[in-house]
């Protein structure tokens, strides 16, 4: 991810990418932190000019790589074509297994996602130990994570849109 103490996001080709559509996918499990790290990114999209974003918001973070598959899917050949996609997610851990299992499973979706479609897939997720660690990634000692992967959006944006020259 990015730096959190970066104000200004500098990309590639020098060019912020601000008619960029970028849709973010967030989950409802753990909202009280999913809807703090959305206003983070979406703040920074909104201070940087990027206008065109919407949230979907999907169960839990297993549901994450499938709603940005078929999403894509869908708008892929359309004027509403996502230029990147931020997958915001917040699994605490508990008392059984269930948390590697969701854990695993949405970081190897976003990545094969990553692999297979032509726009970038942010990883957003928290994956902490306790709600104690997931407020500390919302502006506290470890920056704002919601943040960070909108930064991370519009440097993957200006990458891609470099090799097309």
């Amino acid at each position: 991810m990015a730096d959190n103490n970066q104000s200004t996001v500098y990309t590639i080709t020098g060019i912020l990418p601000k008619d960029a559509c970028v849709v973010i996918i967030k989950t409802d499990w753990n909202a009280e932190v999913t809807d703090e790290l959305e206003a983070g990114a979406v703040e920074y999209l909104n201070h940087h000019g990027i206008k065109n974003h919407k949230t979907i918001v999907v169960p839990g973070a297993v549901e994450i790589p499938f709603a940005i598959h078929s999403y894509w899917e869908k708008k892929k050949n359309t004027k509403d074509r996502p230029d990147a996609f931020i997958a915001l997610g917040c699994v605490i851990r508990g008392e059984t297994p269930h948390f590697d299992y969701v854990c695993q499973s949405v970081t190897q979706g976003v990545t094969l996602l990553n692999t297979r479609l032509p726009v970038p897939v942010i990883f957003g997720v928290l994956t902490v130990e306790n709600m104690r660690q997931a407020q500390e990634r919302l502006g506290g000692m470890h920056g704002h994570k919601g943040e960070e992967a909108a930064v991370t959006a519009l440097k993957m944006i200006a990458l891609s849109r470099s090799f097309e020259n």
